[in-house]
């Protein structure tokens, strides 16, 4: 079956399990026109269930058998894209969301960062009930929700997807990199841990809340977090949402993860900006870099991007996608 175009990745929506402050009468009826969208669009843009190449530039859906759950995932190929070794970037929507509403422009950027820098974007679907693939969330460890009660294997999922998208398009393998937002951060923490394709991730409101982590390679990390995140909080513990999970801190997760990298102790200052900074611990022989990027605002939000979620504005100090494609790069 050939591949079909997915025109408008935007129009879909998710609604996140951290939610928190709007009206439940508003909330349900967001809810409900967020799910009649869904499965209208998906309906007039079937997903390809075969690993079929992707030659031209677009936004393609894919679906797919993996243990023994339908499971969806989008890819956007740049206007640059001409058959070339590029980057891939594996983009985890937060929890209760989707995959097409962490491909939304207009929130994350994401599609305008795969056009300027050249790197093909993934955005896989977590595990939801409800057919149109919304209020997923993902088995990141101690969260969250079904997948993580139903002990999903979306480590096995997402390896999968890196596979089949490396059958797809040309994809260099010493540069897929993965980032998410809130559980999807989460889970990128966990790809670090588990899967060996990535070579470094990006979390954004999200610490490691893995259960087991045995690296087969140091993964070079930079750290988004905003110091008045209510959700995921800064200094650990339990968070305003729906997430039933005393998180990790910030400090607890750049402190195992230099650890685990065998990076310098000691961080330099590499970022100063009204309202933001960055800090890194460099990285010693046969090690790889961990950074951290604190924004005084934000709360529960991607720096640099639109409103997500009904939450407070994001910080406009800094772009999250700008520095982590810088970084990106540098390795």
């Amino acid at each position: 079956m050939a591949s079909r175009l997915v025109s408008g990745l935007a129009i879909l929506a998710g609604v996140g399990l951290t939610l928190g402050g709007a009206a439940t009468a508003q909330r349900t009826g967001r809810v409900r026109a967020v799910f009649q969208e869904s499965m209208s669009a998906r309906a007039g843009h079937p997903a390809d269930p075969s690993a079929t190449p992707v030659r031209a530039p677009g936004n393609y859906r894919f679906s797919f058998v993996d243990d023994g759950l339908t499971r969806d995932y989008l890819v956007h190929v740049p206007r640059s894209y001409h058959g070339q070794p590029v980057p891939m970037l594996i983009a985890l929507h937060g929890g209760g969301g989707s995959a097409s509403f962490q491909a939304d422009d207009a929130r994350y950027g994401l599609i305008s960062k795969s056009e300027a820098a050249g790197f093909i974007a993934v955005f896989p679907n977590g595990t939801s009930r409800f057919p149109g693939g919304m209020l997923a969330t993902w088995n990141a460890g101690t969260c969250c929700g079904r997948a993580q009660s139903s002990n999903v294997d979306d480590v096995g999922f997402i390896r999968a997807v890196i596979a089949r998208v490396e059958r797809q398009a040309q994809i260099d393998p010493r540069r897929i990199f993965a980032t998410g937002m809130s559980n999807g951060a989460m889970m990128s923490w966990r790809l670090a841990c588990e899967a060996p394709e990535i070579r470094a991730i990006a979390p954004v409101e999200g610490t490691d809340n893995t259960t087991f982590c045995r690296p087969s390679h140091p993964v070079a990390v930079i750290q988004f977090h905003a110091a008045n995140d209510p959700n995921v909080p800064f200094n650990g513990g339990r968070g305003i949402g729906l997430a039933d999970t005393d998180f990790v801190s910030v400090p607890a997760t750049q402190s195992k993860w230099v650890r685990l990298n065998k990076a310098n102790p000691q961080a330099s200052r590499v970022l100063t900006v009204d309202g933001a900074y960055c800090d890194r611990h460099a990285a010693k022989p046969g090690g790889a870099p961990v950074e951290l990027c604190v924004t005084e605002t934000g709360g529960h939000s991607w720096p640099g991007g639109g409103s997500q979620q009904g939450r407070k504005q994001p910080s406009k100090a800094i772009s999250a996608n700008d520095l982590m494609w810088a970084f990106f790069s540098s390795l």
